[in-house]
């Protein structure tokens, strides 16, 4: 299970109640460094990294990059997810995100859009498709969850949540919501090849079963964790989500 962790004010930060100048002259100095802008520049890919990628990906020493992620995080521009025995750091939210990408646009009008990092490959077909617990990752799983939100199924700021639309796409597709313990409806769990978070918890798992007894996907003959994704299986996905082959292929 992933956790995600936000930053709590240091000793640097302006304590609860401070002026208004004084949190806007705190937050612009956490960016006031051209390693911290590196790393925002780096996060603003959409994708996740280590701390150790990060100091690779910046030139910098691993025994410097720590300082400069908690600058970051505490003043609420990045945030820690665990993810087994690893911790990723990802833009805060959508919305810091947008801000940083303006503020970063307005420092250099002629930049190209976000740029991507190279993530380190997984062995196909595992990065294509495969289980993760007990839902769908990888390339398909974050183009089922794309494809989700672009719908207006599922809400991904912060926690993810089903919408009612969503609710009423999973009756229709088959997909039962049925209540399961303490589990939550939806939930996000971060993707490790693509470093973003995909689809969990009840819905993700049995969107998955669903696609497994209508042998939409099938498992390898090797028992592995990697999911095949059957001729019935691309015509369906596209009928229910628009989600075409080059999309995650």
């Amino acid at each position: 299970m992933n956790e995600s962790h936000t930053g709590t004010a240091g000793a640097g930060a302006p304590g609860v109640g401070a002026a208004p100048a004084a949190l806007l002259a705190a937050f612009a100095a956490a960016l006031a460094d051209e390693t911290r802008a590196a790393i925002c520049m780096t996060l603003l890919e959409g994708r996740a990294w280590t701390a150790g990628e990060l100091a690779r990906i910046t030139s910098v020493a691993p025994s410097t990059i720590s300082g400069h992620l908690a600058r970051l995080t505490e003043a609420g521009l990045c945030v820690t997810e665990r993810q087994g025995r690893h911790s990723y750091v990802r833009i805060a939210d959508a919305e810091t995100a947008r801000l940083l990408d303006e503020l970063a646009s307005y420092a250099v009008p002629d930049r190209d859009p976000a740029y991507s990092v190279p993530v380190v490959a997984a062995p196909d077909p595992l990065a294509l498709a495969r289980t993760c617990y007990d839902h769908v990752a990888g390339r398909l799983g974050m183009a089922v969850t794309d494809a989700m939100e672009r719908r207006g199924l599922l809400r991904t700021e912060g926690a993810f949540e089903l919408t009612e639309a969503g609710r009423q796409w999973c009756a229709e597709a088959g997909v039962s919501l049925a209540h399961e313990g303490r589990r939550r409806q939806a939930s996000a769990c971060l993707d490790w090849t693509e470093r973003r978070r995909h689809l969990g918890g009840v819905v993700g798992a049995r969107l998955r079963a669903r696609a497994l007894e209508r042998e939409w996907l099938v498992r390898p003959a090797d028992g592995g964790r990697a999911l095949e994704v059957t001729a019935a299986g691309d015509r369906a996905f596209r009928d229910l989500l628009g989600i075409t082959p080059d999309m995650w292929r």
